[in-house]
């Protein structure tokens, strides 16, 4: 089932590995941090969320 991610902007870092991995997720913003484009599937999100290096990511 698919989820929709959150990512806390103040935490963010711009790193770029959820954008790299998940580009039918994530992409950045005018400010070079994460957004959110688009639901995902389950381990997808789950993969983001486990390699955030700042833990900007949720569910």
């Amino acid at each position: 089932m698919p989820k929709k991610p959150c990512v806390d902007k103040d935490t963010c870092i711009g790193c770029g590995l959820c954008v790299g991995s998940h580009p039918e997720i994530f992409a950045f913003d005018d400010e070079g941090k994460a957004d959110v484009i688009a639901e995902g599937e389950d381990a997808d999100v789950e993969d983001a969320i486990s390699s955030c290096p700042v833990s900007a990511i949720s569910e």
